[in-house]
């Protein structure tokens, strides 16, 4: 039944390593050569299915109703998923992405029953595109025996700095300022709290 993949107890022993290039969220580039979607897809095609990756087994939901088994490989895809989540996790705002992530299932699940031209697709993608200005970058994975894992992610729009990161420094921020912000979120708790205990 697979076409495009290898077993990964097959693949080879060593593993190999790619980088994958993104203008916009849009990927564009393998190991630094530029190829259409097309050609981008038949590549990683190539490239991940000689190492196993993206197999996999589920349960689907269907549109009417019933439950159904679906073994499918997407090797390129595979790769291009973790690629790009890795781009988003040092470019994206922290609540843009959990908007755009609460928002997945339902735009899913729009495609997947055939809902490619309704217009809440249609208003979804507006903002799904809008996320996406700013990934831009690299992305280096390492494709091993089905695995397909990221070692590596640059960005000229990072929102991730090391000095910022750091629990260590003063002059970061203050660390006494969290008291007030840990107990503003408590308020609520104690609310419950005394509510449930009749006080």
């Amino acid at each position: 039944m697979f076409v495009f993949t290898v077993s990964p107890e097959k693949a080879p022993a060593k593993p190999q390593y790619i980088e994958i290039g993104f203008i916009n969220g849009d990927p564009v580039t393998v190991d630094g050569k530029k190829l259409s979607p097309a050609g981008l897809l038949k590549k990683l095609n190539t490239i991940a299915g000689k190492h196993g990756v993206g197999r996999t087994d589920l349960v689907e939901n269907r549109y009417v109703g019933i439950k159904a088994r679906g073994v499918y490989e997407t090797p390129g895809g595979t790769v291009l998923h973790r690629a790009r989540r890795a781009l988003e996790s040092i470019t994206l705002d922290r609540e843009v992405m959990r908007l755009r992530d609460s928002l997945m299932p339902k735009y899913s699940e729009l495609i997947y029953y055939g809902y490619w031209f309704s217009p809440e697709r249609l208003a979804m993608q507006k903002l799904f595109d809008e996320t996406q200005k700013g990934v831009t970058g690299t992305v280096r994975l390492k494709l091993y025996k089905g695995n397909c894992s990221v070692v590596g992610r640059k960005a000229p729009q990072s929102l991730y700095s090391p000095t910022l990161a750091t629990f260590e420094a003063e002059s970061v921020y203050n660390q006494k300022d969290a008291e007030g912000f840990i107990k503003l979120n408590a308020l609520r708790l104690k609310i419950g709290s005394k509510i449930k205990n009749g006080k």
